[in-house]
């Protein structure tokens, strides 16, 4: 069960990932990459005062998984993402502020361009 529950949070946790990173770019989904975007730095940084900064609880399920399997991983998913798919050690400080600075990039485009949708959409009505 815990490889059925493994293979389930990768995939689940780097759609979630891939979606935060894209989903700002197609209208139809701005909405929905808002709400994935803010839950994402609610995590990170409103239960991060409880549990340390950038807490997901995903990471730490998926975590609690892989333990039970006998691994063991770094403190963040995007430092054990990284050389999974691309096979470079980034190291936590680099992996930290790659995610937070994507973080950052994607929910300013998701806002600056759900803003312009409502402009439009407001001048359309005129």
């Amino acid at each position: 069960m815990d490889d059925i529950l493994n293979a389930g949070f990768f995939t689940l946790h780097s759609a979630w990932i891939i979606f935060n990173c894209l989903g700002w770019v197609w209208r139809k989904t701005r909405v929905w990459h808002l709400v994935t975007v803010s839950l994402t730095a609610l995590s990170w940084f409103g239960l991060g005062v409880w549990y340390g900064w950038g807490y997901c609880p995903c990471t730490d399920w998926h975590w609690q998984v892989r333990a039970r399997l006998g691994y063991h991983d770094p403190p963040s998913y995007v430092q054990l993402l990284i050389p999974e798919l691309i096979r470079v050690d980034t190291g936590p400080t680099l992996a930290n502020a790659l995610a937070v600075g994507t973080l950052t990039v994607v929910a300013t485009m998701g806002v600056a361009l759900s803003i312009r949708d409502r402009r439009l959409a407001a001048s359309a009505l005129r």
